[in-house]
């Protein structure tokens, strides 16, 4: 059995939310979507990138839509990660039957799969 390990983006004050632009999470009347971007740190992306690199990628299926969206072609400075996520097997939590075009994409209906 394969061992999860969890990444989350939190702020001091306790703002859990994905890296996303401004309109990530606008909840709740929620103002501050992409707030991780207004502070950028390199030792925070040499991290983040040495976490990603070589693991396999545990998705729901919103979060797998809004990856596939982006990181098989982003380009500059992020496209060795989207490199990276694209290489890494993607195992997508649904019920749903849309297809998954991401490459080394997995359908996974539950938590026996």
């Amino acid at each position: 059995m394969r061992k999860i390990v969890g990444t989350v983006f939190v702020s001091l004050d306790g703002v859990m939310q994905a890296p996303g632009g401004v309109n990530e999470d606008i909840t709740g009347g929620f103002a501050h979507g992409g707030w991780q971007f207004k502070f950028p740190d390199p030792a925070a992306d040499a991290t983040l990138g040495a976490t990603f690199d070589g693991y396999d990628l545990l998705l729901g299926r919103r979060t797998y839509d809004i990856f596939a969206a982006y990181w098989p072609y982003v380009e500059g400075e992020e496209a060795q990660l989207g490199e990276t996520f694209t290489r890494a097997g993607k195992y997508v939590m649904t019920r749903g039957d849309k297809p998954l075009e991401w490459e080394n994409s997995h359908r996974l209906k539950g938590m026996d799969d």
